[in-house]
């Protein structure tokens, strides 16, 4: 049976909103992973058949698939061409998703996927609106259809909206929030200070580590924000961070791997993508990681460590609730809540941490979910070599 390896993983710090990435035009930031990747594997990067790149609000520069001009920009091969995707906030696992089917399918032996996002400069769905207001589109995508009202009403369609759900359907209080958020900081510090991160981060420019994890939050603190919904209980606390960051792996086939010398550090075990109600929006992980279990014959207790993104707190904890896993085992390292959510490179981002903290505890198997727009949820099983 064909197999898809993942020979090199790579990331740049995620710059906090306004920090020190800020200023960096998105395709940089890509290109700059990209250059790292081919240094760190030593592959001939004209063997490169395709770039796959996940970004959201591909406009301005984020516009013009920006996988091709990320590439160009990194100064590699012009006859290398990319493509550029948006499965929302699971893009850039999608496009591992497609990078590992290609190889696996046997119609290719070399791929890049990756994925970059500059929030500071365009923040989330701004622009989509800037570019739709002109034409006289003020709503959101969903108004005006009438199949869409006729299946959900009119029911507000946005991640707080949802999140607030998830919290009341599982019975999570705010404080089972602000303690899972102040772990989520504690762990990525701690992550930080031991150097846990050190092999797979790129540093840019001064940039050198993680900006978002806090220091000095308590649950005081965050018990003095104000909910973003009225009589809800979602704060920016318990919130995924605005994030700008880049991250990037070569997937390779075993005759790749032969013909260049190339040394596999994972193998993709198992991957598929899963939908739900997209009302709720940010469940899917739970009903995803299930079909992902049954379709492998596996069990949790087979899995060592999982990464699942913390867009807020509540989607990891009723995740947690629904399957019983582990918490320990469970974004051993900190989460979006601290590390940051740089939307079209986070689900790189998330596997290239794992793969790192795969082979720095030993252990064999990871998952990896996340929950995206419309209700969806990808899952990527990989296994160390």
């Amino acid at each position: 049976m064909a197999e898809a390896y993942i020979v090199e993983a790579v990331r740049t710090p995620v710059g906090r909103r306004r920090g020190g990435l800020a200023a960096v035009h998105p395709a940089d930031l890509g290109a700059h992973v990209l250059k790292a990747l081919v240094a760190r594997s030593g592959v001939d990067p004209s063997a490169v058949e395709d770039v796959v790149f996940g970004c959201l609000d591909t406009v301005g520069p984020q516009a013009g698939d920006i996988a091709r001009t990320a590439w160009l920009a990194a100064g590699l091969p012009e006859e290398v061409p990319g493509v550029t995707i948006d499965r929302q906030c699971g893009s850039s696992q999608q496009a591992v998703h497609f990078a590992a089917q290609g190889v696996l399918s046997g119609t290719q032996d070399l791929v890049v996927a990756g994925g970059t996002q500059n929030m500071s400069q365009i923040p989330i769905a701004f622009a989509s609106r800037q570019a739709a207001e002109p034409l006289g589109f003020t709503e959101g995508p969903y108004a005006g259809s009438e199949g869409w009202r006729a299946r959900y009403g009119d029911a507000p369609v946005n991640q707080f909206h949802g999140a607030q759900l998830i919290a009341e359907k599982w019975g999570i209080s705010r404080l089972d929030m602000e303690e899972f958020a102040l772990r989520s900081h504690q762990r990525a510090l701690r992550a930080i200070d031991e150097g846990r991160f050190a092999r797979e981060l790129v540093p840019y420019g001064d940039v050198t580590t993680d900006e978002g994890p806090r220091r000095d939050t308590t649950l005081a603190k965050m018990a003095g924000l104000k909910p973003v919904l009225e009589n809800g209980t979602i704060t920016a606390a318990c919130s995924s961070q605005v994030s700008d960051g880049a991250a990037a792996m070569l997937i390779a086939s075993e005759r790749a791997v032969a013909e260049h010398g190339l040394t596999p550090r994972a193998r993709i075990h198992h991957l598929s993508v899963r939908g739900e109600d997209p009302i709720r929006m940010l469940s899917a992980p739970i009903p995803a990681t299930a079909y992902a279990l049954k379709k492998t014959g596996m069990s949790l207790a087979d899995i060592d460590l999982v990464e699942i993104n913390e867009a807020f707190a509540p989607v990891v904890l009723a995740w947690l609730k629904a399957t019983g896993a582990d918490p320990d085992r469970v974004n051993v390292n900190g989460g979006a809540i601290a590390l940051g959510h740089p939307l079209g490179a986070t689900g790189v981002k998330l596997m290239t941490t794992l793969l790192h903290e795969l082979e720095r505890t030993g252990g064999r198997f990871g998952l990896q979910t996340m929950c995206e727009g419309g209700g969806q949820a990808n899952v990527t099983i990989i296994e160390r070599l």
